[in-house]
């Protein structure tokens, strides 16, 4: 009867580790991550030519880097996913101490590869940005400090993950980088809610981050002149966001064509923060659309899964990892259609970088762990829990 009810599923004793994953994992889900990867390899083949050719390298260069990060996304991913929650939460913590760790030394060995903001950390053979590992990791220490805050006689969980969300937010923006600060704030808050927060320190957070806006816009020259063009009634013919509103005009509903789009070798970061620009151009609102669906799969199943789930952590940070998959999509394709101002964000699985695309395989591989079915106990046990 508890099966019938909360979905659960039985696991056999000896059942190997194997099959056990297959059977409980969200096969859609995992599915719907595969095709955004490949679609990220398919408008990178028309999107990095030019990058390729301006920096005379072959032209599918960083086509084949792509696939080898992917490759590597996916490996971490399936290894992830197959992971209990208490593994998740330990690896999640571990993961964000050494990303912090990482951003504290930024200042002082970071660059900023001419783009105004230090968020890597240059290796020669390879670039690293911090932050793009540091959103997980923050996930899982904050659901951690949330649910033990529900256990009888537990810390003040709540508070500390508080603190750790304004110290991470303050370090962000000091690199600057207000995208990835209003990631990290927008998935705690939807951790607080899901813990049982008031409303009332929600609302007084949302009023924090509103005076930090007026406080960024007067102090930092960066932050300033994104707003004011966001907020121009005419759009600069020189700016990225230019090329990238017409080059969604220009797609219509089919696009004009595989491999007839101008815009990728006139917007520098076409194959990163701007793909979906290039997919509107070359293969039109349909496109747009395929991409969109799959991410929407993607967090509305994880979300309708995690309404069966009564482990604290998992339903606290599987939650915010998909609020946080999602708003990250949102904010890319929003700023390609001027709908929010430039964030300097990738569209996860879909643009090009190393960072970007193992991280999300972190991400997603945490989600999709989190998000098996499992056996929930019977529901007495859980009265017992809650006294």
């Amino acid at each position: 009867m508890t099966e019938m009810v909360f979905g659960t599923t039985p696991v056999r004793a000896g059942d190997p580790i194997l099959p056990r994953w297959w059977r409980t994992l969200d096969k859609w889900a995992l599915a719907c991550v595969v095709g955004l990867f490949a679609v990220g390899l398919l408008l990178g083949l028309a999107a990095s030519v030019p990058l390729a050719e301006k920096n005379n390298l072959p032209r599918f260069y960083y086509v084949q880097r792509q696939a080898v990060f992917g490759g590597m996304a996916l490996v971490v991913m399936l290894v992830i996913s197959m992971m209990s929650p208490r593994q998740i939460r330990r690896i999640g913590v571990l993961g964000f101490v050494i990303a912090f760790m990482a951003i504290l030394a930024l200042p002082v060995i970071g660059t900023d590869f001419g783009k105004g903001a230090t968020r890597w950390l240059s290796l020669g053979f390879v670039s690293v940005q911090p932050s793009e590992f540091l959103k997980p990791g923050f996930v899982a220490l904050c659901a951690w400090f949330m649910a033990a805050s529900q256990e009888v006689g537990g810390p003040p969980g709540r508070l500390y993950s508080f603190f750790a969300a304004m110290i991470i937010v303050l370090l962000l923006a000091l690199q600057p980088d207000f995208g990835q600060a209003s990631l990290v704030l927008f998935s705690w808050l939807v951790m607080y809610f899901v813990a049982g927060s008031p409303v009332i320190l929600m609302v007084a957070v949302a009023g924090l981050a509103g005076a930090g806006g007026f406080f960024a816009y007067n102090m930092s020259e960066h932050f300033a002149r994104r707003i004011n063009s966001f907020l121009s009634s005419e759009i600069d013919a020189n700016t990225q966001i230019y090329f990238a509103t017409n080059a969604i005009q220009e797609g219509r509903f089919f696009g004009v064509g595989v491999g007839e789009g101008q815009v990728k070798w006139s917007l520098p970061d076409a194959h990163t923060d701007f793909i979906i620009a290039v997919a509107a151009e070359e293969y039109g609102l349909v496109m747009v659309l395929l991409i969109i669906l799959l991410y929407g799969t993607i967090v509305t199943r994880s979300l309708l899964r995690l309404l069966k789930e009564r482990d604290p952590f998992a339903r606290i940070a599987g939650t915010g990892l998909a609020c946080a998959f999602g708003v990250q999509a949102l904010i890319n394709m929003g700023v390609a259609v001027r709908l929010l101002p430039a964030k300097g964000m990738t569209l996860p699985f879909v643009s090009y970088g190393g960072s970007s695309v193992i991280a999300s395989g972190i991400a997603v591989g945490m989600l999709l762990a989190l998000t098996r079915t499992r056996p929930q106990g019977e529901f007495a046990e859980i009265l017992r829990r809650g006294r």
